[in-house]
């Protein structure tokens, strides 16, 4: 079917709104649970969390009503915002395992769907329901749904994408993140009471209902689980609508099938979770990898909520730091060809570590200059995202290749699930969210410097390839022994 052509650029085009909601969700926090002023209501001459308050008065000069104000989630239930924000995130990390194991074995378009249609009813559901644990429940489901389209569609793309463009389309499927951030200000905007837009981002996926007609199922998953038939079936319409000639593709298709039966190995097994540590090399880039993913979800998240707490038009900062974010990820497609993967990682973490860190010598009472660091942090976050999802491919061999990704991935959402927490922490000290979101990123670019350079090397296959890529080992030349690193010859 070709390496790009018209049929690939029609199903990416199908499939990449779906990260739209994707941002919405994640992001949408930051206006459904804003800070509000507030005074105590039962009785004014009271200190607002006076144990004798019973009821609260909420400023709605910004927000008409928020979930803190319906809810009363201030003083002793504060911390309610936040922990709703952790439990959605958990949801992503539930949903990216769990639609995982279904995309494997039930194919990528049918769990595409389920979560599709989850993520709708749950959505709508939260802006209607009553109760605020309910809410947090629905808010769950529709993480879950979330991570699971995630999951299945970032496979569908790689899968049907040609090598030849892989990197490229690795990094253009985060631009509707970036845009679904940005279009996240204006809904809110222009919809300031928290039902009315939790209700517009959810029911945004009606459009994707439409998926089960539009959507092809991954043909190297219908081969791989033994359906010739249905492989040849999408390939001759892909290449039909690529221009492409298909007289001979059901006869290479079956002969192939036939080769591959014949030359797999009697003992084939794939690789679990253990062999990403059961050796030195392998162990300390798992960790190393690991980590920076760590890095992008806490300093990511983190700081987009963080930029909602910086003061100063809530609308504007969300939305400066949002459009910033597109050239940041246009920039890491264009570094990570001229300078490789790992320079673009460190410097990309060092730039947000840097503008974090400044924050903390800025006066609390300069917003827009908090604001404007804080946005060059999430821009150097918008690199380090799409560089650690390229990296880690091809870094991973490709026996485990699928199970380290899910493991570092796995890791990222833990990171997500602290930065509420530590976006919060401004109310303890003011300094003490920006110098976490600071030092963090600093100590993933130090990290960055153990891993070997990926960039033009062969994808290492096997175990043994994946622990000796990049290992330092002593080779023998005309001048005596000199150092090497396996991999780069």
């Amino acid at each position: 079917m070709g390496q790009l052509g018209w049929w690939h650029i029609l199903v990416c085009a199908v499939v990449f709104p779906l990260k739209f909601p994707v941002a919405w969700h994640q992001m949408s926090i930051i206006f459904l649970g804003p800070s509000v002023n507030y005074t105590c209501a039962s009785d004014p001459s009271l200190d607002r969390c006076d144990s004798e308050c019973t009821s609260w008065s909420y400023d709605n000069s910004t927000f008409a009503t928020t979930i803190t104000s319906e809810w009363d989630l201030v003083c002793g239930n504060a911390n309610l915002v936040k922990l709703s924000q952790t439990i959605f995130m958990f949801g992503i990390l539930v949903g990216g395992v769990v639609f995982g194991s279904l995309a494997d074995k039930y194919g990528r378009r049918p769990p595409l769907v389920i979560a599709v249609i989850i993520q709708l009813v749950s959505g709508v559901g939260a802006a209607v329901i009553g109760s605020f644990w309910i809410f947090v429940v629905l808010r769950f489901l529709t993480a879950v749904a979330t991570g699971g389209t995630m999951v299945t569609s970032f496979v569908l793309v790689m899968e049907i994408i040609g090598p030849k463009w892989r990197e490229l389309f690795s990094v253009l499927y985060q631009i509707p993140f970036n845009l679904g951030h940005l279009t996240l200000a204006g809904f809110a905007y222009f919809l300031r009471e928290w039902r009315e837009l939790q209700f517009a981002l959810s029911i945004f996926s009606v459009l994707m209902l439409s998926y089960y007609w539009l959507v092809p199922e991954s043909p190297r998953y219908l081969f791989t689980s033994g359906n010739i038939d249905g492989a040849v079936t999408v390939l001759e319409q892909a290449a039909k609508r690529n221009n492409l000639h298909t007289d001979t593709i059901r006869n290479d298709i079956e002969q192939y099938a036939k080769e591959k039966s014949r030359n797999a190995p009697a003992n084939a097994s794939k690789g679990n979770v253990l062999d990403l540590f059961r050796t030195p090399n392998m162990r300390a880039k798992t960790l190393y990898m690991c980590f920076n993913w760590f890095v992008c979800g806490l300093a990511f998240f983190g700081v987009a909520q963080y930029i909602g707490h910086a003061g100063g038009d809530i609308y504007t900062n969300v939305a400066i730091s949002a459009a910033l974010e597109l050239p940041g990820t246009l920039l890491c497609i264009y570094m990570m060809k001229a300078y490789g993967r790992k320079k673009t990682l460190i410097f990309s973490n060092t730039l947000t570590g840097i503008s974090m860190l400044a924050i903390a010598f800025v006066p609390s009472t300069a917003s827009a200059l908090n604001v404007g660091l804080a946005s060059v942090g999430l821009v150097g976050m918008s690199i380090s995202f799409p560089t650690v999802y390229l990296y880690a491919g091809e870094l991973f061999p490709t026996v485990v290749r699928n199970v380290g990704i899910g493991t570092a991935s796995m890791i990222a959402r833990f990171g997500s699930m602290i930065a509420p927490f530590v976006a919060g922490m401004g109310s303890i000290a003011y300094w003490l969210p920006p110098c976490i979101f600071g030092l963090v990123p600093l100590v993933g670019a130090f990290c960055v410097f153990f891993l070997p350079e990926t960039q033009g090397h062969p994808l290492p296959e096997t175990l043994e390839d994946g622990e000796n890529f990049g290992k330092r080992v002593p080779a023998t030349g005309t001048n005596g022994t000199a150092n090497v690193e396996n991999g780069k010859h």
